[in-house]
């Protein structure tokens, strides 16, 4: 498992879209996504146009830690605090001492084009430094 040093090892990651949870927010963020006027990175990465990617999943399943996915409006006080700084889109891990780091900025996401090998690749290597 990553870890931060000896006493702060990544015990999960949390993903948050740049996008609204909820019927309507989805459906805000479909159609701007089809205008040009709404874009997400990480969704690119964990869906296709009709569905959640099945690579997304057995990434997932390969971690040893829970990676989750939230909108922006489903998330913590505490997430909402750290992405005040970092914004949106942005894969966080929380610490087993109940820290917050960021592990993947928008650039970053921005990078891996939609690739979920790309991303994989990328998180584990980052989260060695998060």
């Amino acid at each position: 498992m990553p870890s931060k040093g000896d006493t702060m090892a990544i015990i999960r990651y949390t993903g948050i879209y740049n996008a609204d949870g909820g019927v309507w927010g989805e459906t805000r963020y479909v159609i701007g996504h089809l205008l040009g006027t709404a874009a997400c990175s990480l969704c690119d990465i964990t869906h296709s146009p009709i569905r959640r990617k099945p690579e997304w999943d057995a990434m997932v399943r390969r971690l040893g830690v829970p990676l989750d996915v939230r909108h922006r409006n489903e998330i913590t006080r505490a997430e909402i605090k750290h992405v005040v700084r970092t914004g949106l889109p942005v894969v966080i891990a929380h610490h087993d001492d109940g820290s917050i780091s960021t592990v993947l900025h928008s650039t970053e996401l921005d990078a891996v084009s939609g690739s979920v090998s790309a991303f994989e690749s990328a998180l584990v290597r980052l989260s060695l430094v998060a």
